[in-house]
């Protein structure tokens, strides 16, 4: 897709949400079954089934998917996605590239282990390794872009208020 197809494509959408600001908010959902007895969750996506479970680190066999690797990959992938819209939006030639998230946690905190330990990632490091003949100038700007407007980096860097609520059935 080049810049004008995209533009032709998102125009309608950003026609309406201009014109209607309330028809722009969305409520997305996620939701997954407990695997009684096995500290699992199954999550149905688009693409398929995914079952988390524990990390090795915290006592799982590695069969699971991660949940905080989830997370890592949900950054990587929003930034991905992000970053190529961007680019064929401002023109830019992107050839390929690899984006790598890393984050740093320290399981004593979701083991309970301690209590100073806090039970999350304490940084995360997002990479980029593009092939480009951009300038330096329009791949600082590629990035500055793309951290802007990518939901996943926004939604870490400046978390929401998350509420939690329980019902019995």
């Amino acid at each position: 897709m080049n810049a004008a197809e995209l533009r032709a494509v998102q125009a309608p959408f950003k026609e309406r949400y201009r014109s209607d600001p309330a028809t722009a908010l969305k409520t997305l959902t996620a939701e997954g079954q407990l695997g009684v007895g096995s500290q699992t969750c199954r999550l149905e996506m688009p693409c398929g089934m995914v079952s988390a479970g524990l990390h090795p680190a915290a006592g799982g066999d590695g069969s699971g998917a991660c949940s905080a690797e989830i997370l890592l990959q949900s950054l990587v992938a929003c930034a991905g996605v992000t970053l190529t819209a961007v680019a064929t939006a401002m023109e830019l030639p992107v050839q390929g590239g690899t984006i790598t998230a890393e984050g740093d946690l320290d399981f004593r905190g979701t083991l309970g282990v301690s209590k100073e330990v806090p039970a999350g990632f304490t940084a995360i490091r997002l990479r980029f390794q593009l092939q480009s003949t951009a300038t330096p100038e329009q791949l600082a700007t590629l990035i500055k872009l793309t951290e802007r407007y990518c939901v996943i980096f926004q939604t870490l860097r400046t978390p929401p208020a998350i509420t939690t609520e329980l019902s019995v059935v």
